[in-house]
């Protein structure tokens, strides 16, 4: 199976849990891009905005890309065919502990990468 074109986009530092964030992921890799967008727009996962933002914006940079080589894109032909999370920096915060003491906090944050590809028929 050949891939004509490929295009990306990333998203940096999420605030929210990598672990999280996978979950909703593992849901649209492999899928057509107008299923994959319809599945996150009715799913009540909270991290389902910043991956539809970013499938967006790699299908954007598809049409973008097909433009500068001369060529067309259709959204009915791109795949998600990749889709990972990486864990961002962690913000180390405190809070009130018992006995007047602190007690840590980390606030994960995640890096979002999708990669829509077009399948060669």
């Amino acid at each position: 199976m050949a891939f004509t074109m490929e295009a990306r986009a990333i998203a940096k530092e999420i605030r929210m849990s990598p672990r999280k964030v996978r979950l909703v992921a593992d849901q649209i890799r492999g899928r057509p891009v107008n299923e994959a967008i319809s599945l996150l727009q009715f799913s009540r996962k909270a991290a389902a905005t910043p991956i539809d933002k970013t499938l967006r914006s790699a299908v954007a940079n598809a049409r973008e890309k097909a433009d500068l080589e001369g060529d067309s894109v259709d959204i009915d032909e791109l795949v998600v065919s990749r889709v990972f999370v990486d864990a961002g920096r962690t913000l180390k915060r405190w809070r009130a502990g018992a006995m007047g003491r602190a007690t840590p906090r980390r606030r994960r944050t995640s890096h979002i990468t999708v990669v829509v590809t077009t399948e060669e028929d």
